[in-house]
């Protein structure tokens, strides 16, 4: 029973549950709330009978809302009537209402067109008035943009590259972008950089002018900067004298008077005319326009591309140097060559300077220093070459003038230029080399007009005009009467006038190279040794060596040497005044060469007296008109050449090494030997050797003087007949010469043959 109950309050509770369930769904059915699925399978999730429960209980709650709407409807019938009623009254004058407005509108609307024409009109015009600002403002902002690209053509036209430039990036910059949305901004930023580079082109163009006008104006702007560059030490050298002359007379003082100098006036006169003409002098801007690298720079410094034309420009003025660097192959021939050629590097270089201060970065100091140090290596080799080729001096001193000019003027700008000065001491032993050689010619020429004789003098006129050119002095000389003689020949002086005239020759080269006193000294003193010592020595050495230099000659010639020696310290003195270097100084080198040289005249002259007498007796001995000689005249001879080896073995001359002057009578003491001794056999034996006794005699010399011998011996056997016990030794010594006799006649063909 329990359990029954049990089940049956299960039963009820379930029931009363799914009541539940269903108000909830008819709850949300007339909420309208979607979707519905979850309720309506809360309802099919049941029992089997559970949708026939369901449709009941649904008929059952519309039935229950029927019931209702039938209530209310009810309660509101009685108002709703009353409405209608009301409504139906209303309706007549709503008619009425309505003829009413409808004939307002009509009327409203006939007076309302005359408006909307006005109104239309005024819209129009509004839309007029609107378009017409928009425009206006559209224009000003296009206007300053067309103005700026006219203005750019206009600079363009005008050849005004570099502001076209700056128009051009103030309208990329500030004005294009207001107005891009138009086509003709477009266009134009099309054509910008079409201009650019045409800018680039031109101005490239420009550049390309510039440095072919350069090229050919190098040789005007250098001559131009060395001409005032030679004005200004001109100048300077003036000024400089006038200081002195100013501090001369503020030093000097004579009876209470300053003494005038007459070349003070001399000295205004020139400062004057330098200030005059250095206003003239043109400077390398006056002849040459810079513009178009300036402009240039600027244009590709504005694009971003200065490297480029950097690049560019070194690289084109570096092939320029090179053709400038070359020199023509005739150069050496003028000094218009030199002068050519050193007017084109300064040129160059002045360019280059120039450029380097007007401009930032083009060129720099490193850039012109390693330009101008391969220039310079360049220039000094085509220096030494082709100055190797003058011979002329006055054409090397210009050379050297020409080459300080060139120095100073590259120094003026700011160029190292010491190896130039260093060249030119090179050039400097050349020009003393073709000083040397001129003096030579002039030596030889005074040489072969002396008449080496004392120079005669028949007054006090006549003496006075020879030391005047001759620094003689002679106390014995002075005691005797006129006329007189002086000792030296003609020469003398006029040796020692062209040794000064070489000293002053010499001192020429020696000006402007930057050297002090000391060492000009110096210089003149080596190159007057070396004229002494290597010049005149050698003209005096081939003088006599001459044929028709005799021993009178040769004594004169000593003579002369003698006083020219003496003459030394007043050339030392000549030239301590000019350079006013002390003799006492320690460096000063000293006049030796004549007392060297001296020497060697005397040895000379006594070698080729001895020379000379040999050869006159050994002609003596082979004379053709000398038919015959005999044995006793042969000893005789002997004898005399005796003599003459014991003045050799005498040394008469100092200087000579052992047997040197001995050897001066060697091929007649062998010849001599050969014939006393009558050594025959050994002759005939040892000929051709090296070792031999009679290596000097020549087998046609002693053939001759044998002939000679033997037509001697033959004509004293004719005489002696009366000594008949010496008959049969003198035929046995003829014999024995026709025997030898034949031998050398062989001995000679052979050698004829064999030439």
């Amino acid at each position: 029973m329990a359990r029954k109950s049990k089940l049956n309050l299960l039963e009820l509770y379930s029931e009363e549950n799914k009541d539940q369930i269903y108000e909830n769904v008819f709850a949300e059915i007339e909420s309208f709330e979607l979707p519905l699925g979850t309720s309506l399978r809360s309802v099919y999730d049941d029992q089997p009978n559970a949708h026939q429960r369901f449709m009941e209980k649904l008929d059952a709650c519309i039935r229950n809302h029927d019931r209702e709407i039938e209530k209310m409807c009810n309660f509101h019938h009685q108002g709703f009537v009353d409405a209608i009623t009301e409504l139906l009254k209303v309706r007549a004058d709503a008619g009425k209402l309505k003829v009413q407005v409808t004939d307002t509108n009509r009327r409203l609307q006939d007076a309302g067109k005359e408006v909307i024409a006005q109104t239309e009109e005024i819209i129009r015009c509004r839309i007029q008035q609107r378009n017409i600002t928009t425009v206006v403002e559209k224009l000003q902002l296009c206007l300053p943009v067309l103005e700026m690209y006219s203005k750019l053509k206009e600079q363009m036209n005008v050849k005004r590259y570099y502001s076209a430039l700056k128009t051009m990036e103030q309208l990329e910059n500030m004005y294009l972008p207001r107005v891009s949305q138009y086509r003709f901004c477009q266009i134009m930023i099309e054509n910008l950089p079409k201009l650019r580079e045409e800018i680039k082109e031109i101005s490239m163009s420009d550049l390309k002018d510039f440095l072919e006008s350069i090229r050919k104006h190098s040789d005007k702007i250098g001559e131009t900067a060395m001409k005032q560059a030679q004005q200004q030490k001109t100048f300077n050298t003036a000024l400089q004298k006038q200081n002195n002359v100013n501090y001369g007379r503020n030093m000097h003082v004579i009876n209470g008077k300053v003494p005038e100098p007459k070349y003070e006036i001399t000295s205004k006169r020139t400062l004057e005319e330098e200030d005059e003409h250095e206003e003239e002098v043109l400077t390398a801007h006056d002849l040459v326009d810079f513009s178009p690298v300036y402009r240039c720079l600027h244009i590709y410094s504005v694009l971003g591309d200065g490297e480029t034309f950097e690049n560019y420009y070194r690289k084109q003025r570096r092939k320029q140097a090179r053709l400038v660097l070359q020199p023509q192959s005739s150069m050496h021939e003028t000094v218009e060559g030199y002068r050519r050629y050193f007017s084109q590097i300064v040129g160059f270089f002045v360019v280059e300077d120039h450029i380097l201060h007007v401009t930032q970065g083009l060129v720099t100091r490193a850039y012109t220093d390693e330009l101008w140090n391969m220039a310079l290596s360049k220039i000094i080799a085509v220096l030494r070459t082709h100055s190797s080729y003058c011979t002329d001096p006055d054409l090397v001193l210009e050379l050297k003038n020409l080459i300080v000019v060139f120095a100073d003027t590259l120094q003026g700008y700011g160029f190292p230029v010491n190896r130039l000065f260093d060249l030119l001491f090179e050039i400097r032993d050349q020009y003393n080399e073709t000083l040397l050689k001129k003096w030579a010619g002039l030596f030889r020429d005074i040489f072969e007009a002396d008449n080496y004789s004392p120079i005669p003098v028949a007054n006090e006129e006549e003496y006075k005009i020879v030391i005047s050119k001759f620094p003689f002095q002679d106390p014995e000389l002075d005691k005797q009467s006129f006329p007189k003689k002086l000792p030296m020949s003609q020469s003398v002086p006029q040796i020692y006038i062209q040794v000064k005239e070489f000293i002053y020759a010499s001192l020429k080269f020696s000006e402007s190279l930057h050297r002090s006193s000391t060492e000009i000294d110096d210089m003149l003193r080596k190159s007057t040794n070396l004229l002494l010592t290597r010049t005149l020595s050698s003209c005096l050495q081939n003088l006599i060596k001459k044929p028709h230099i005799g021993l009178t000659e040769l004594v004169q010639i000593i003579i002369n040497t003698t006083h020219l020696e003496q003459a030394c310290k007043y050339l030392e003195d000549f030239i301590t005044n000019i350079t006013n270097i002390s003799q006492e100084t320690v460096h000063t080198a000293r006049l030796y060469g004549l007392s060297t040289f001296k020497g060697k005249v005397a040895q000379t002259a006594c070698m080729s007296a001895c020379q000379h007498l040999s050869t006159s007796l050994m002609q003596m001995l082979l004379d053709s008109e000398l038919k015959q000689i005999s044995m006793g005249a042969v000893q005789q001879f002997n004898l005399d050449v005796i003599q003459c080896e014991l003045f050799a073995s005498s040394e008469p001359v100092p200087g000579f090494h052992g047997d040197t002057l001995q050897l001066a009578f060697i091929d007649l003491r062998q010849l001599l030997d050969l014939f006393m001794v009558w050594d025959w056999s050994t002759y005939l034996a040892d000929y051709g050797q090296s070792t031999s006794k009679y290596l000097r005699v020549n087998p046609s010399t002693a053939l001759t003087l044998l002939e000679k011998v033997h037509r001697g011996m033959k004509d004293t056997s004719k005489k002696n007949n009366i000594f008949a016990q010496f008959r049969k030794n003198d035929r046995d010594k003829q014999k024995l010469i026709e025997t030898v006799v034949k031998q050398l006649r062989s001995l000679v063909n052979g050698m004829s043959q064999h030439t």
